[in-house]
């Protein structure tokens, strides 16, 4: 397991001289083989060579929305074309939201690239926020087989969370996710510009994400959000640099540790069993993953606390983090007792009929996962919060 971050200069080519953006910092994922750079910073969409060099083919396919098209498609198609006249570039631009993220959208795409009679040697390129990066990442894993395909989140949480550690996939109307393939990208590109035009809830949707790191592994970097909350959400571009980062570098260490899930890894799902049953139930898109995600931790929160594991000071603080951040920390009121358990019941932590969740042990950056706890503090932490 290796995780580093550094210049971009001691790996890649240096830009043409004609440029003026900053050199990247980049997190390597090790996955061996399967191994690929995060690259992070402002302007990288005018450095075509550091999306060109993860190109395959001569055929490219760029998955996007109709929200991001018009901002970002063009610049986008410019750096994969600019000074290689021989990459022939197609689009698909899909509905925004998450009601769209299924079968009947991922079709569109496969019809898009079969018309386009694209080959094994092309590259799908995902622009835009989490949908698309899963829905991007699940149509070249199943298209052909297996195509090449390139990460470029357009959100914090796509940032700093979705589009890194290869899981791809679709909803089901019984469940988040629960359709998929983990699939690793050719690379991420994070130019911290595109940040410029995301509206106001969905920066603190991806922030979410951002406290979860703090909570299940990286007390110091909690620390650091709590004195830089206000920072983050006037958009200071050093302090979403450094979060992003710092981000990635935990997701990175997790995800070459435990690729698939089978047991670490699944404690980057902290607050998430509580947060897809509230956006199953209260339908896809009504609440932002984040904003789900957050109401989510403060359950996992409370839950350990009644189960002694941790003291009121970390729920305190977590409550105060998320209000800081202009999140949720109660589920829609519409949630009852039954459609969490409901819907808890099919979720992919369940094993011989036990559901197995994230919660907090121990001092602040610690987590388990696990299935043995009181049933009780469940119910409590339930009829807490729902009617």
């Amino acid at each position: 397991m290796k995780v580093s971050a550094t210049s971009a200069a001691q790996v890649v080519a240096q830009p043409p001289s004609n440029t003026t953006s900053a050199v990247p910092t980049i997190v390597d994922v090790d996955l061996g083989d399967r191994s690929y750079p995060i690259y992070i910073g402002s302007g990288l969409l005018d450095q075509p060579h550091l999306l060109q060099k993860h190109v395959h083919g001569k055929r490219v396919l760029v998955l996007t929305n109709t929200t991001v098209a018009p901002t970002y498609l063009d610049k986008v198609v410019s750096a994969l074309t600019h000074g290689n006249p021989n990459v022939s570039v197609e689009s698909v631009i899909l509905p925004d939201g998450e009601k769209y993220k299924n079968m009947d959208t991922l079709m569109k795409v496969f019809d898009k690239a079969i018309e386009s009679r694209l080959d094994r040697r092309c590259t799908f390129v995902a622009l835009g926020g989490g949908v698309i990066g899963d829905m991007c990442g699940f149509a070249a894993a199943a298209f052909l087989r297996g195509v090449n395909f390139i990460q470029i989140p357009t959100t914090v949480m796509a940032q700093v969370d979705s589009s890194v550690g290869g899981k791809t996939g679709i909803n089901h109307r019984l469940g988040k996710n629960l359709i998929g393939a983990f699939y690793q990208p050719e690379c991420v590109l994070i130019d911290t510009d595109t940040l410029n035009t995301l509206p106001e809830r969905e920066l603190a949707s991806g922030l979410a994400e951002v406290i979860k790191y703090g909570l299940i592994r990286d007390a110091e970097f909690f620390e650091w959000q709590e004195k830089n909350m206000p920072a983050l959400m006037a958009r200071d571009p050093n302090a979403l640099a450094y979060a992003i980062k710092r981000s990635c570098e935990n997701k990175a260490e997790v995800v070459s540790l435990d690729e698939k899930e089978s047991g670490l890894r699944a404690t980057l799902n902290l607050g998430h069993t509580f947060g897809h049953a509230i956006e199953t139930g209260f339908g896809y898109g009504q609440w932002l993953h984040g904003e789900a995600v957050a109401a989510g931790m403060v359950m996992a929160v409370d839950m350990s606390y009644r189960l002694g594991w941790i003291d009121d000071s970390i729920v305190k603080r977590t409550l105060d983090i998320l209000q800081a951040a202009k999140l949720p920390i109660t589920p829609p009121e519409t949630m009852t007792v039954e459609m969490f358990k409901s819907v808890m019941a099919v979720d992919k932590k369940v094993a011989d009929g036990l559901l197995r969740l994230i919660l907090l042990k121990g001092p602040l950056g610690n987590c388990v996962f696990t299935g043995d706890y009181d049933r009780k503090a469940l119910d409590e932490t339930l009829h807490a919060f729902c009617k």
